[in-house]
């Protein structure tokens, strides 16, 4: 299996975009940003992959990753 493309969720005018790491074009725009978040999470699972949520500055806010994850996080005791 080819390794996933991540899946990012990107201030679009007004709206807000899920795109898909390597693609030009957004995969779908929503008008709020839960609603493109709930879809990039629904696709990163489904692939396996990680959907990374930015601000409207472009700064990454969260991150959820599905299948393997490089780095885990620690253990907090």
């Amino acid at each position: 299996m080819p390794n996933p493309k991540n899946v990012h969720v990107v201030p679009h005018g007004k709206d807000w975009a899920v795109k898909r790491e390597g693609n030009d074009r957004a995969s779908s725009v929503h008008d709020s940003q839960a609603q493109a978040w709930n879809k990039a999470r629904d696709s990163a699972r489904q692939d396996k992959g990680e959907a990374f949520l930015h601000n409207k500055t472009g700064q990454i806010r969260e991150r959820e990753t599905y299948g393997h994850d490089p780095n885990p996080p620690k253990d907090r005791k």
